[in-house]
């Protein structure tokens, strides 16, 4: 692909939370206009911390960032690039801030420059597509974790982004919601990085699988994730399957 398509380019990025142990060890990744990319890793391997680098939330100690094909180091730089790069943070209490849902999912047109008129419209049909018609005066405190999740989607949608970077989006869904939000996310025509631990998710809306270890992101080839169906009683309780 020629180098126009490159959105997302980290190089030889190194970060530490305490100065000491490296979370991100001269890492290096890019995504290109197209790619739909799943990132898997064990918990606090560093896969959030990538995402927050991205959107310039936190600052490498080391490296290159280049996004939409522009270096981006300054505030500045950054601030025009989270306009064309939708966010779902893994915890949707740091997503959701406003009082109602209408209110959460039209601040983001908002400060995009529609006027009030315009966002609240957005904010409808957003919610209408995720079957959350009615929810606009929901109080937002008082939504289930599952609720919360889905209104947290859409204030990322509402933005009309060019690239998603979704953070366990279908953690705390049951079942029917999870499929429904999957068919949803494999519908957009965007670039994606879906952080998860649900394999099934990411076979279904990913086009490669990529493994977060030792402060690195590499294609893992020898990943066979895979999808399968079988019963049991509790079967929706967290559970391994001995080898």
């Amino acid at each position: 692909m020629e180098r126009d398509s490159l959105i997302i380019s980290l190089e030889d990025i190194s970060f530490s939370y305490s100065g000491d142990k490296l979370v991100l060890d001269h890492l290096s990744f890019q995504l290109r206009r197209g790619d739909r990319i799943g990132l898997v890793g064990p918990n606090g391997s560093g896969k959030t911390t990538v995402f927050h680098i991205i959107m310039g939330l936190l600052r490498p100690s080391s490296g290159r960032i280049e996004l939409f094909g522009k270096p981006a180091r300054e505030e500045e730089e950054f601030r025009g690039a989270r306009k064309r790069i939708g966010l779902l943070f893994q915890d949707a209490d740091d997503q959701l801030f406003c009082p109602t849902v209408l209110e959460d999912v039209a601040f983001g047109p908002l400060n995009l420059g529609k006027s009030p008129e315009e966002a609240r419209d957005i904010a409808s049909r957003t919610l209408a597509g995720l079957d959350l018609s009615g929810f606009e005066n929901r109080i937002t405190y008082k939504l289930s974790g599952g609720e919360k999740r889905l209104v947290s989607l859409a204030t990322v949608l509402a933005m009309d982004p060019e690239v998603l970077l979704l953070d366990e989006p279908t953690n705390g869904l049951d079942e029917q919601t999870e499929g429904k939000i999957t068919d949803i996310l494999t519908g957009l025509d965007l670039s994606c990085i879906f952080i998860s631990h649900n394999l099934d998710f990411l076979m279904r809306a990913t086009d490669s699988i990529y493994a977060m270890a030792n402060g690195k992101i590499s294609l893992d080839e020898a990943l066979a994730a895979h999808p399968h169906i079988h019963t049991h009683e509790f079967g929706r309780l967290p559970h391994k399957h001995e080898r």
